[in-house]
């Protein structure tokens, strides 16, 4: 049995006739762990039954060895999340929405004005702490979920799709936030944006219709394309053709052409030439079904 903090078995959950998950098995210990996967594969499905906020049909989820389906304490007092579909109260402040979350949690007063102050810089909200959550764009209310989740200090820090909205530069903020809260707590970062996995995560694991397709550590994922990314400069009627053969990662129109990046065993035009593969690469080709890892 392994010893990590944090380990589904066989995990599952039935819809009707449908499985949103099924049969995952996955450790995690501390660090950052990209669950990554189109929309729909089931990641927030699988973090649902993490948090102990859905039963699963089958399977369990233990936290440092603790069944949390049946003592679902155990990691809901070390629990940040922020969840897809964040809400708030629209008429708090952000400081008082903050402050309430802190209470919820468990905080003593000097430690939650602490934590308070602390998250308000962290996520860049302290200008517009004494506004109403109720006035502010998708992308600040983001902001204020990702403070939220952080406010209790979390051994166990869950966040879904939590880059949605932002503008660059606060995603660039953001994945400096995990990177720098990482050392000593278990990170799940559920997204399908894979610049963001690429760019903080120590292991990904690629989720597809509802099954683990695999969980390693991104420079093993990446290898598993090595020699098989191409660049070329075609037209946009040759472009058409090329889509029919071989998976297409990226296009960028130029003066000349449409500078295309694709996947394939064999360059299948005659300027086309290797390039060294991205995350992005691998996971495209993962989720084509590509044998390997």
């Amino acid at each position: 049995m392994s010893d990590a903090r944090l380990q589904t078995r066989n995990l599952g959950k039935q819809y009707g006739d449908r499985w949103a998950v099924a049969d995952v098995t996955l450790d995690f210990d501390e660090g950052i762990h990209g669950l990554l996967g189109p929309n729909g594969a089931g990641k927030s499905t699988l973090m649902r039954m993490v948090t102990t906020l859905t039963d699963p049909t089958t399977g369990t989820v233990r936290w440092d060895g603790v069944d949390v389906t049946t003592s679902p304490d155990a990691v809901r007092s070390v629990l940040g999340y922020l969840p897809q579909s964040f809400g708030a109260y629209p008429e708090l402040t952000v400081e008082e929405f903050l402050e309430y979350v802190a209470t919820l949690r468990g905080l003593d007063r000097e430690t939650a004005s602490a934590r308070v102050e602390e998250q308000l810089a962290v996520t860049n909200l302290t200008d517009v702490r004494a506004e109403r959550i109720g006035t502010f764009s998708g992308g600040m209310r983001r902001r204020v979920g990702i403070a939220q989740a952080l406010i209790n200090d979390p051994e166990l820090l869950i966040v879904d799709e939590p880059t949605v909205g932002l503008d660059p530069e606060e995603r660039v903020r953001f994945r400096n936030v995990l990177s720098a809260t990482a050392e000593d707590r278990v990170v799940i970062l559920s997204t399908h944006i894979v610049p963001d996995v690429e760019a903080t995560a120590n292991t990904v694991a690629l989720l597809n219709d509802g099954t683990l397709v695999t969980h390693t550590d991104p420079e093993s994922l990446v290898d598993h394309v090595a020699g098989d990314v191409y660049r070329a400069t075609v037209s946009r009627a040759e472009l058409d053709d090329l889509r029919e053969g071989v998976r297409v990662s990226r296009t960028v129109q130029r003066a000349d052409g449409v500078e295309v990046r694709f996947l394939a065993d064999d360059p299948p035009t005659e300027d086309a030439e290797p390039v060294p593969p991205t995350l992005e690469d691998a996971y495209l080709a993962r989720i084509d079904g590509r044998e390997g890892l």
